[in-house]
C-alpha cells in the first residue's frame, strides 16, 4: 500500500471505468490513447473515488465491449485531475485523480448506475465539440 503523504487526502475506495476486460492483479498503465482524443497518448492514468463517475467514464470509453468499473489501488503518487479540478470544479468535488504510476485491479463492481442514453449523448457531444486541450 502506498503512503498518502504526498497524495490528496482521499483514501478511496477508487474506481476506473473502461471497456477493457481485465483480471484482478492486472495493472493499468499510462501510455494508452485518450478516450476523448483518439490520436493523443496519455502520460497519466485517470481514476475517481465516485463509483458512478467511473461508470460514466466506462460508458464514454471507445469500443463496443462491455462497460466495466474496476476497483483499483494506486501503486504510486497521484494528484487531483487538473483537467477537471483546475478548470471546471475547483476543490475536486468529482474526486477525480490521475497518476503516472500503474493502477492495480483489486476487484470489479457490477452494480452501478448507468447513464441514461440522452445524458450520455449530451456528454459525447460536449466532448466532441470541446476545444480545450487535455493537460497531460
Amino acid at each position: 500500500m502506498i503512503s498518502f503523504k504526498n497524495n490528496p487526502s482521499d483514501k478511496g475506495p477508487f474506481y476506473h471505468g473502461t471497456k477493457a476486460d481485465l483480471q484482478i492483479g492486472d495493472l493499468l498503465s499510462p501510455g494508452g490513447n485518450s478516450n476523448y482524443k483518439s490520436d493523443f497518448k496519455m502520460n497519466h492514468i485517470y481514476f475517481t473515488a465516485l463509483l458512478n463517475g467511473a461508470g460514466l467514464a466506462a460508458a464514454l470509453a471507445k469500443g463496443e465491449s462491455k462497460e466495466r468499473v474496476y476497483i483499483i489501488e494506486p501503486t504510486g503518487h497521484f494528484e487531483n485531475d487538473p483537467n477537471l479540478t483546475d478548470k471546471k470544479f475547483p476543490g475536486n468535488p468529482t474526486r477525480s485523480y490521475r497518476s503516472d504510476a500503474p493502477l492495480k485491479i483489486i476487484g470489479e463492481v457490477a452494480d452501478w448506475i448507468r447513464p441514461k442514453p440522452k445524458n450520455l449523448k449530451k456528454f459525447r457531444e460536449k466532448l466532441e465539440n470541446s476545444k480545450r486541450d487535455i493537460i497531460n
